[in-house]
């Protein structure tokens, strides 16, 4: 923020972004964004915790409007093993938080039982909420308009918004409304930020994506990966050792694949990120550790901001 900026020039606020696992919620708080702040895989529950996400967006009277995109975990009900029920958790807990709902829906699922359920949910809160029905690329435009009637049937939305998040169609209006809806009020964050993940969780975070992404079928989703080691080097480097977490030596066997192909490949791909992210050379070094009971370790749950239920 700077001295110069008159108060009433502001906007700032905090926009809950839920909805059901694979709604492509992360992908679109990206997308807003400008740049990676959540991670995206095709396995659902990929998104654990909550993650901001922070814009500046002008608005027509020349000020300008601090928008804080909470993305959440991906709500769905039937939840049994504690860190599935601590991400949904943490998901409701980001909207009753919020200064606005906006509920992502994937336009080609529609309303299955899963969006029903957050909807009626939803009508139970007092904080002004917007539908985007996501992935319209993928439906016709009379099935998009009948899916938008009957989600403002169950429930009176600000606005509906139809986007696709992967081709960037439809996000600057969500990002105008946003800005003039919002309250009057100080920034939130520094003008420059655009997450709030630390960067050791980031890198975490990016190495979890490509184990997602590249095992995707292979592997439980509890799987996960801890920032050991952060090295700064005298030449501007960076040296970064990370553990990949699973729970059984057969899905050890599988991170690492025949010769440890398959763990180089992770690594040379999530090592190019990194660089590009970080803006200097990584020297990134992956090791995979079998833990039982990760899942149940209290100091993992703090890590990566969920709460520990016993």
């Amino acid at each position: 923020m700077t001295d110069t900026a008159a108060p009433e020039a502001m906007r700032a606020g905090i926009v809950a972004v839920v909805g059901p696992p694979n709604a492509g919620k992360s992908t679109l708080v990206n997308a807003l964004v400008g740049q990676k702040v959540s991670i995206v895989s095709p396995k659902v529950q990929t998104t654990r915790s909550r993650v901001l996400g922070i814009v500046m967006q002008p608005r027509p009277d020349g000020g300008r409007t601090q928008i804080v995109l909470a993305d959440t975990p991906g709500i769905f009900a039937g939840g049994r093993r504690r860190l599935e029920r601590a991400m949904v958790a943490a998901a409701w807990a980001g909207a009753e938080d919020g200064d606005m709902v906006l509920l992502v829906i994937d336009a080609a699922r529609g309303l299955d039982d899963v969006a029903k359920a957050i909807i009626a949910r939803l009508a139970n809160q007092r904080t002004p909420k917007i539908l985007v029905l996501n992935k319209v690329d993928l439906v016709r435009r009379d099935s998009l308009l009948e899916l938008a009637a009957a989600a403002n049937g169950m429930l009176g939305f600000e606005r509906t918004f139809m986007v696709s998040a992967t081709r960037n169609d439809g996000l600057s209006d969500i990002l105008d409304w946003l800005a003039t809806a919002l309250p009057e009020g100080h920034f939130l964050y520094p003008e420059d930020q655009a997450s709030d993940v630390p960067v050791r969780q980031l890198a975490a975070e990016i190495v979890r994506e490509q184990v997602f992404v590249q095992l995707h079928d292979e592997l439980p989703y509890e799987t996960t990966v801890e920032t050991e080691r952060w090295e700064e080097r005298k030449d501007g480097s960076v040296r970064i050792e990370q553990s990949i977490v699973v729970m059984r030596e057969s899905q050890r066997k599988i991170v690492l694949g025949e010769g440890g192909q398959r763990i180089k490949m992770i690594g040379s791909r999530a090592r190019r990120e990194l660089g590009e992210l970080l803006e200097r050379p990584v020297h990134l070094f992956l090791h995979v550790k079998v833990s039982e009971r990760w899942a149940d370790d209290p100091a993992h749950y703090r890590t990566i901001g969920l709460d520990y239920k016993p």
